[in-house]
């Protein structure tokens, strides 16, 4: 699949390229992930000026109404450094808050770049079920109260604001009677336990006790959330997908300049025919997830609910397979280099791993794919 970007995606991504390679190399990113923190404030301060919390937020609170083909270059240029600032958790975060019609002010934060935010779906039993939903509110006078627990909160402990479903009716799986949160990072009862993930990401877990909120902090309609949870979560996905793309485009690239420079028998071993032909199986790889990171990109934005079902699951499962595919060709090919921390190698692989985990790995999205109606018909 081809697509013609248009001259404003392309200066996003040269103004990100550019940043990336003066003042995030690789060496500055172990540095950043090496700190207390995980994160960079004055890299955070960098995106804002250029203008990427602004691109998903709506024009009428302050930002450029970016759509998920401009996201596309963002999240691709993200990948291809690295970057590991919460920049994705932000930006799938707006998306809920714009799905919901409201929190204007929060959007308004968001767009100039004075608040961060997270999404706390997962929780312990339900894998990739974003309809498992263990966690309660129920309405008190005026508002709501808040128990339970989520995990892997992918930059909880630097989000001003955490979006959570929690169940107010219907049974534990049911896709009714979810409700959708924005809750403060520092209401009483929230507590963020942070750890460091595999890919040099943070993340923590969310235990709720007893929050008290009041109705203005409802995200859409009460026990109708699944609708917005699941267009959020595939719009999240969809951009899942173009991040690993860049990560693949990257490591494609420094796997073939290894090749030609590393010497064996007086010569690079990219002569050898055997390591060519892996290195062209790499590339088709490449090539076939691109095509579908392309297509998911441009019907995000669509209105057919199914297509867009059919879509990404189908985009999320064939990018995990070629980034699979990919990362452990390229480890092999490094050799016993491709495993250590001081290879970039080793962290495109492990950040790759990780998006193919998140927000649904294959199993599951092949499931969801075969689910669709008139799939069974057309087999």
């Amino acid at each position: 699949m081809h697509v013609d970007f248009k001259e404003e995606q392309l200066q996003f991504a040269d103004a990100l390229k550019r940043w990336i390679g003066r003042d995030y190399d690789f060496e500055q990113r172990r540095a950043i992930v090496a700190s207390s923190q995980g994160t960079s404030s004055a890299a955070w301060a960098t995106l804002t000026e250029l203008g990427m919390t602004a691109l998903p937020v709506p024009e009428q609170q302050g930002g450029f109404d970016g759509t998920a083909v401009d996201l596309f270059v963002v999240m691709r240029e993200l990948g291809r450094g690295l970057v590991v600032e919460p920049y994705f958790a932000t930006v799938l975060g707006t998306r809920f808050l714009t799905l919901g019609g409201a929190h204007a002010a929060l959007l308004e934060q968001v767009a100039q770049g004075s608040l961060t935010l997270a999404c706390a779906l997962g929780e312990r039993q339900a894998r990739h079920d974003l309809r498992d939903i263990a966690t309660r509110a129920q309405g008190t006078d005026g508002g709501w109260r808040l128990d339970g627990e989520k995990t892997a909160v992918v930059h909880g402990l630097a989000a001003g604001v955490l979006v959570v479903p929690a169940r107010t009716g219907g049974g534990q799986c049911d896709e009714a009677g979810i409700t959708l949160f924005a809750v403060p990072a520092d209401a009483p009862g929230v507590q963020l336990s942070g750890y460091r993930t595999l890919d040099g990401q943070r993340a923590a877990t969310l235990r709720l006790d007893g929050v008290q909120l009041g109705q203005d902090a409802l995200i859409g309609t009460p026990g109708a959330g699944w609708d917005i949870l699941e267009a959020a979560a595939d719009y999240g996905a969809g951009l899942l997908c173009a991040e690993a793309l860049g990560a693949m485009e990257a490591l494609f690239e420094a796997t073939l300049d290894y090749l030609k420079t590393r010497q064996q028998f007086g010569v690079p071993i990219g002569k050898f025919q055997a390591l060519q032909h892996r290195m062209a199986d790499m590339y088709i790889h490449l090539e076939q997830a691109r095509s579908m990171a392309l297509l998911a990109a441009v019907t995000l934005d669509g209105v057919d609910t199914g297509e867009r079902r059919r879509v990404v699951s189908a985009a999320k499962y064939r990018v995990g397979q070629a980034a699979r595919f990919i990362g452990q060709q390229a480890v092999q090919l490094h050799g016993g280099m491709g495993v250590t921390d001081e290879l970039a190698a080793a962290h495109y692989f492990k950040r790759l791993s990780m998006i193919e985990l998140s927000l649904g790995d294959r199993d599951h999205h092949l499931a969801r794919f075969m689910a669709q109606p008139g799939f069974q018909q057309a087999a």
